[in-house]
């Protein structure tokens, strides 16, 4: 089911494996040095769970 997709922005480490696994819907936001969701991004999408489940700090979800 396809849904809004969060980032926990407290817990996110700014690792960017989101970023590299799912670069459609995941960017880096260099000034806050954290992950950001693309505006308008299809949570739908197939790499958006791979991201999700590669996240090192558990921070991604969709509601």
């Amino acid at each position: 089911m396809a849904g809004k997709i969060v980032i926990d922005q407290d817990e996110c480490i700014g690792c960017e494996a989101c970023v590299e696994t799912c670069p459609s819907v995941f960017v880096f936001d260099e000034e806050e040095g954290k992950a950001a969701v693309v505006d308008g991004a299809d949570s739908s999408e197939e790499c958006v769970d791979e991201a999700i489940a590669s996240c090192p700090a558990e921070c991604i979800s969709k509601e």
